[in-house]
């Protein structure tokens, strides 16, 4: 097998001492790409800058034709190991292939309404994020919530037993990618242990030597290389004719843009299984996919940094915020445990970020997640109910600082932290219901439209506070003025 054939596909990456994989797949109607489209780029300046170094010129690049190109694989990307479709049991290629195709045919693929920039675009490639249960994963201020793939012990409910079928071959994908990954590292590990031997062979991966890391600290390997969710990616080149042209080598129409991806633990491993080309690295080099001619699909598989981003992280803050209340209180007669500014502020900071990065998230792709399974509808349900239990609290600080008698010190400190949380808030849900009513948004199937909930009326009896906090916000902002000398 050539470098040219081999470069037809996807790259997956570990930084450090660690390699970046890759593994093809092409569709059998596919002729193969021409290698002009599968190069080497070198670094990437600043966009402007080197863009007006450019002028009207392009940055030279090597294709596998090139004598300096294996040169320029070993200096700059020594790292990248690239592997055969033949190497993947044929039974699995087959599976993960059905999985595209039946995504595809149950409309399970989305384009994505991102904000860059301060502008709500769609992302010209469509996906769907698959993974462990109750993860998800940001990306331009959107968070994308898994369709959860059937671990051992979960009990998940797919609306076709094709997606059953679909999310199970995606889940063998993975652990097959997962253990390919750590026998890769293994054999690293053995090139690096002949350094002394043999300088020769050390040559190849000249970088290992750079890093202090040990490859054989299972923690460390285990947290690099576990693939908790794969990020599905669709694009129809024929369909896409807004798309951007490629700035620096003239490469030809862009499906993705030059970019880093994000919310990855640090120096971990992206695996992509492809059915064609694209290039990809990320740590140390910006990446962009091309568009070509063929449709393609890819499924890269991600060790997402989720210290922030899981169920079971979110429900640990609500139990936090809510510690400061009495649970023998109804929600109206809430009484509160501490009034100490700082157990104030973090309750308040905690209710922002349910209502921001969860509930308004997940309701922002309006009921797509219900075309492959509803596995989302109760802990959504649980965290809106939590959070309405957080809008209690609000009201009831309110009332305590309301009243007479307080330590003046004390009473402004609470006021102004409120004040500044409270105005966040009060800015984001304006937002928010912006990028809801946008008209790239409302131009979206109904089943895709974003949904700007929570949202109620003000004399909403149900709700403590109102929506918009305009008023209360100037009622802090007058006692805070009473108090100044």
């Amino acid at each position: 097998m050539t470098y040219f054939e081999m470069l037809l596909a996807d790259i997956l990456i570990l930084e450090g001492v660690f390699c970046h994989f890759l593994f093809s797949a092409h569709l059998a109607d596919e002729e193969p790409r021409k290698a002009e489209s599968c190069d080497l780029p070198r670094a990437i300046q600043p966009k402007q800058k080197l863009l007006k170094e450019l002028g009207n010129r392009w940055l030279p690049y090597l294709t596998p034709k090139d004598a300096e190109f294996h040169q320029l694989w070993q200096e700059n990307y020594s790292k990248l190991i690239l592997r055969e479709a033949s190497r993947i049991p044929e039974l699995l290629h087959k599976e993960v292939q059905k999985a595209f195709l039946t995504l595809r045919k149950h409309n399970c693929l989305f384009q994505d309404l991102v904000r860059i920039k301060g502008k709500n675009l769609l992302t010209p490639v469509s996906r769907l994020l698959i993974g462990n249960p109750g993860y998800t994963y940001k990306y331009l201020n959107s968070r994308l919530f898994t369709v959860p793939w059937p671990v051992e012990g979960s009990n998940i409910k797919y609306t076709e037993d094709e997606i059953f079928a679909a999310c199970t071959a995606f889940y063998k994908l993975n652990d097959y990618l997962h253990k390919d990954t750590i026998q890769a590292l293994d054999k690293l590990h053995l090139i690096k242990s002949k350094q002394n031997e043999n300088d020769a062979v050390f040559e190849m991966v000249p970088e290992l030597s750079k890093s202090g890391l040990d490859m054989r600290d299972d923690k460390e390997l285990k947290k690099r290389t576990a693939y908790n969710l794969t990020l599905l990616n669709y694009m129809d080149p024929q369909k896409m004719s807004y798309l951007k042209e490629e700035p620096y080598f003239g490469m030809g129409k862009m499906a993705v843009s030059w970019h880093h991806d994000e919310n990855l633990v640090e120096r971990s491993t992206v695996a992509v299984y492809s059915y064609s080309c694209e290039d990809d690295l990320n740590t140390t080099h910006q990446h962009c996919v091309l568009a070509g001619l063929q449709p393609r699909f890819s499924s890269t598989h991600r060790v997402a940094e989720c210290s922030v981003g899981t169920l079971d992280y979110i429900f640990k803050q609500c139990r936090l915020a809510l510690q400061n209340v009495r649970d023998d209180m109804e929600p109206r007669t809430m009484h509160l445990r501490s009034l100490e500014s700082s157990v104030i502020r973090q309750g308040e900071e905690i209710h922002n970020e349910v209502e921001f990065e969860w509930l308004r998230q997940f309701w922002f792709h309006g009921h797509r997640y219900k075309k492959c399974t509803d596995w989302w509808h109760q802990p959504i349900s649980e965290l809106e109910r939590l959070w309405k239990k957080m809008e209690c609290v609000t009201n009831a600080v309110l009332c305590e600082i309301r009243k007479e008698g307080w330590p003046m010190e004390q009473k402004n400190e609470i006021i102004t932290d409120l004040l500044a949380l409270l105005t966040t808030r009060q800015e984001l849900r304006m937002e928010w219901c912006m990028r809801c009513q946008s008209r790239v948004a409302q131009n979206l199937p109904e089943d895709q439209r974003p949904i700007c909930w929570p949202y109620w009326e003000d004399d909403d009896p149900e709700m403590p506070l109102p929506f918009h906090l305009s008023n209360i916000i100037l009622e802090l902002q007058g006692q805070l003025l009473k108090t100044k000398p």
